[in-house]
């Protein structure tokens, strides 16, 4: 029998990219399987997603603790007494310290809205429309201290049509994150994208398969 990675899933609000993992992850094949949620946020519908699903729910609302270290403290204790080995971010709307990163370094990684390392941070949609880019799209990535930096693992590329809104970007490119996490999880898992001088480096039997990320969206 397959043995699959155990992920936990750190999420803020509806957790979308969180279901898609989940439901990728329901798979037989699919070598990794979530087994835990955390959410900072008492009014995350994730959460009632992932109970519904029969997998450990956790609230840990930053607001109850006195400073990051606590919180971050709690969070990895809950993570890692429901057996998580690899952590994704899904929405997941806190700046973790280098402390939290260090600990879980190269077992986390993060969705970006965007093709990085171009317009990180927030606002994505509506700076890209305003710099009439005609391609947008998202990317998964290794988490570093520095905010939406860290070793690519792959990419999305998403068209900017003309009279796109940031929300109709936003819900394009939201549509192709669906279909990159799950695939980047699963070469990650597989140990074919690997960490290598701050690079991720793609196995030569998925090369073919992660060139096809890079159209997922269109």
């Amino acid at each position: 029998m397959m043995t699959k990675l155990p992920v936990g899933v750190l999420i803020s609000g509806r957790g979308s990219n969180m279901a898609a993992l989940v439901e990728a992850c329901e798979a037989p094949e699919f070598p990794a399987k979530v087994v835990c949620v955390v959410a900072n946020r008492p009014d995350a519908k994730g959460l009632d997603y992932a109970r519904a699903k029969g997998i450990p729910a956790v609230l840990i609302d930053h607001k109850a603790y006195g400073s990051k270290a606590e919180f971050e403290t709690a969070m990895t204790a809950a993570l890692e007494a429901n057996g998580v080995g690899f952590v994704c971010l899904a929405g997941f709307m806190r700046i973790l310290s280098p402390q939290f990163i260090e600990h879980w370094r190269d077992r986390l990684i993060n969705i970006h809205p965007s093709l990085l390392p171009s317009y990180p941070g927030l606002h994505t949609h509506e700076r890209a429309l305003a710099d009439g880019v005609k391609l947008a799209g998202c990317t998964v990535h290794f988490v570093r201290a520095e905010m939406d930096v860290g070793p690519i693992v792959a990419q999305a590329a998403v068209p900017v049509l003309t009279g796109d809104t940031p929300d109709d970007l936003a819900a394009r490119i939201l549509t192709a994150e669906h279909k990159l996490y799950p695939a980047c999880l699963s070469m990650i898992a597989k140990g074919t994208a690997k960490v290598a001088d701050e690079q991720v480096e793609i196995a030569a039997e998925a090369v073919e398969a992660a060139a096809r990320l890079y159209s997922a969206g269109v």
